[in-house]
């Protein structure tokens, strides 16, 4: 844990947010700022800013993130389909320096997006 990341604080509930799945390894809670109707981030416990950090012994925790976010699509009931996102950098859009993934879902998305 990171002492001054907001989403550490969040894993910690130091900092109050609409936890909707949480387990020793992730947690997931709904964006402030949702950008579609279903708009939730999933983020590791570990702590790292970016997908570029992570490294060969993060592996299966990533690939844990893509199961958490199919798994809630699932339960919010998405047949038409949803996106999962990774922003990696400013100029991608990452605004909160610790990797988390977006799930979004609940209306149509354009290709390409951006």
């Amino acid at each position: 844990m990171s002492d001054d990341c907001l989403f550490c604080k969040i894993g910690a509930k130091q900092i109050p947010a609409k936890l909707v799945y949480e387990d020793a390894e992730i947690f997931a809670f709904e964006d402030m700022h949702p950008q579609a109707p279903t708009h939730i981030l999933i983020c590791p416990r570990k702590h790292f800013a970016s997908l570029g950090e992570a490294s060969a012994e993060d592996q299966a925790l990533l690939g844990k993130m893509l199961l958490v976010a199919a798994q809630l699509a699932k339960e919010r009931h998405l047949q038409e389909g949803y996106r999962t996102i990774f922003n990696n950098g400013r100029g991608a859009g990452q605004s909160v320096f610790h990797l988390h993934l977006h799930l979004l879902g609940g209306r149509s998305f354009r290709w390409p997006p951006g």
